[in-house]
């Protein structure tokens, strides 16, 4: 076994992340630790200030409900959730969010985050419920915080935890190593909170060669959460509700900005808008396909039907948006500084949070004022926090949550102990960066609450730890054993590297599970086949190997999604219908069934090995 030293921590509250989530636990459950004298400790594999979901920043912060103001209710964001997901979601999660996020975006402002203001003084919307901000450094003032609460003395960064411990059906603790230095972590807890973001790189992406590793979601969210949470043997919910965005194409730029504030509109290339030309198809996925605004699957669906008709590439169509803009200006004068502020406006956007669109415009001498700019759907992400819904199945809160789904304390996984936020808990879509940042803050109190009341001291079988070791560091001695086999170390009959590891599950989901090759089409057949090559891949996987720590993190990072792919897998056969066309579209079954109108959850049973696949009724809650 390699030679790392064993660095041993105790604490009483675990935070596993350091994204938005991880941020807004850290500052409550610091809070209420201090009052009841309780240490809280945050591991991040990455650095706090560049992780998680909004590392590069963010233009605009999608939920803030704007309760004081009494324009929208908890009622209206349940529905506007409820329809955008094709009716399946949690409304007592999506409540318990929506009723603290506005506190949440007040406190962030307090923090220094600039959010626009019109000449009133009343901030800017995007949308109906979207904040426009200037965010190039939205995570770093997020981070500062959380790292003022905790004190850095509590915060380890660059360890990349791996698994899991759980004794006696409770969550005590987890393992992983630096990735900066031979050591090896154990960490020992109370209660643990899973916030480790979702997974991207499980399917094949659109970009490859020099644009390998480009995506809309980080790439290093690579499904830890849904390993951390699947291993303990939580229960998990929606694993088969993928996201595809529709995002500028190559670069992966946003386009909310140009739909809801730019007012602009997509065409096909016979400059049809298909959003009208194909209204009809709308009517096959009533009620949801009849609501305003139309949910964004069957946005993309009616897309995607044009593309496969031959009708791309599709275009946003920046240069008439611009224009019709500047035309509102009274006079020449200032229609000319009008358009310069849209223009501004224009890359701004880009450079607030996808400063790689913003190249690619220059590379190919695009001005957004002359000429349309080429969009297109993504590959698909796993995301709890966004317009997909995969994560834990946690409980509720007490005073709104329906019996079935409260079990103690609010947003804990089935599994004592263990909580999930952020793009780790499901079934409560639509939370975004500020939601997620609420729900972590929801975690922090309640985690400190279980650990006030269940005191007993974590107790973690010293054997146990010695395996996890022998078997985390595996792949570095795979590599020194191997390594002079064959000239080239990457062609090897004992050993698989993680990045051709990575190629094959890609080439899995994206050919039989419905990737961007396939059309975002699959069916039992192919379904079954990928669940195949899985089993071949799952034994490969206990020959890989890493040259280096860079190369053990990334062999752990794709074992993560491998486990990401198989409840995706597994619970999209479970769901024999097609809910959410626009994110995939099973073509033996293609339509929407009545009676799936539930949840389809899966649990995986560590002592046994065995899949279980189950139903959850929804539950509609009155706000």
């Amino acid at each position: 076994m390699a030679n790392f030293e064993t660095v041993e921590i105790k604490t009483d509250v675990l935070i596993c992340g350091g994204g938005m989530a991880a941020c807004g636990a850290a500052v409550e459950a610091a809070y209420w630790a201090k009052k009841n004298g309780l240490k809280v400790t945050l591991v991040d594999k990455a650095a706090m200030d560049r992780s998680g979901a909004v590392a590069m920043g963010l233009s605009a912060i999608n939920q803030y409900v704007g309760l004081k103001d009494g324009q929208n209710t908890l009622k209206d964001y349940c529905n506007y959730v409820r329809n955008d997901l094709m009716g399946v979601t949690r409304e007592d999660l999506v409540t318990n969010i929506a009723r603290h996020v506005d506190s949440s975006v007040h406190l962030m402002e307090k923090w220094g985050l600039p959010i626009w203001t019109d000449a009133d003084g009343k901030y800017v919307h995007e949308g109906r419920w979207q904040l426009m901000i200037n965010g190039e450094s939205y995570k770093v003032l997020v981070a500062e915080a959380a790292k003022n609460a905790l004190g850095m003395e509590n915060i380890h960064e660059r360890v990349f935890l791996v698994e899991p411990i759980i004794e006696n059906g409770k969550a005590v603790g987890a393992v992983g190593f630096s990735t900066r230095e031979n050591k090896f972590y154990v960490f020992k807890c109370k209660t643990m909170l899973v916030c480790m973001g979702g997974a991207v790189h499980v399917f094949r992406p659109r970009s490859i060669g020099e644009g390998l590793g480009r995506s809309w979601y980080p790439p290093f969210n690579s499904g830890a959460s849904t390993y951390f949470t699947l291993k303990a043997g939580a229960e998990m919910t929606c694993q088969e509700v993928r996201f595809i965005p529709v995002r500028f194409k190559d670069a992966y730029g946003p386009v909310g900005a140009w739909f809801l504030l730019f007012k602009s509109r997509a065409t096909n290339a016979l400059d049809e808008n298909y959003m009208q030309t194909r209204r009809d198809e709308l009517e096959k996925w009533k009620p949801y396909g009849l609501v305003k605004p139309v949910p964004a699957n069957l946005r993309n669906w009616l897309m995607m039907l044009d593309v496969m008709e031959g009708k791309g590439p599709i275009l946003m169509r920046t240069e008439e948006a611009i224009e019709k803009l500047s035309q509102e200006a009274p006079d020449e004068k200032s229609r000319k500084k009008k358009l310069k502020e849209l223009e501004s406006e224009a890359w701004e956007d880009f450079l607030d949070m996808t400063i790689s669109q913003a190249i690619l415009w220059a590379a190919t001498n695009t001005a957004p004022e002359e000429k349309p700019s080429e969009i297109a759907a993504c590959e698909p992400y796993f995301i709890g926090s966004h317009s997909g819904a995969s994560g834990a199945w946690v409980s509720g809160p007490e005073d709104i949550a329906p019996p079935e789904y409260f079990w103690g304390y609010s947003h804990m996984t089935t599994v004592k102990g263990m909580f999930a936020a952020g793009d780790a808990s499901g079934a409560s879509s639509h939370k975004f960066s500020s939601g997620s940042l609420t729900e972590g803050r929801i975690c922090g109190k309640a985690m400190v609450k279980y650990a006030v009341e269940n005191t007993d001291e974590p107790t973690i079988d010293n054997a146990k730890v010695e395996a996890l070791k022998k078997a985390i560091l595996a792949p570095l001695d795979m590599f020194e054993e191997h390594k002079g086999y064959t000239v080239d170390p990457d062609v090897n009959p004992n050993y698989i590297r993680p990045k051709q590891f990575m190629f094959r599950l890609q080439k899995i989901m994206d050919e039989y599970a419905g990737g961007v090759t396939a059309q975002f089409t699959t069916s039992k057949k192919n379904l079954d086949k990928g669940l195949e090559l899985l089993d071949f891949l799952r034994e490969d996987s206990e020959k890989i190997a890493a040259e280096n720590l860079h190369e053990l993190t990334r062999a752990w990072e794709n074992i993560h999604r491998m486990w990401q792919a198989e409840s995706h897998i597994r619970t999209i056969l479970f769901r024999e219908e097609t809910r959410w066309p626009g994110y995939y579209f099973r073509s033996d079954f293609p339509s929407m069934k009545d009676d799936w109108l539930v949840f389809a959850n899966c649990i995986w049973h560590p002592e046994s090995g065995e899949w279980e696949m189950v139903k959850r009724d929804i539950k509609y809650i009155s706000v």
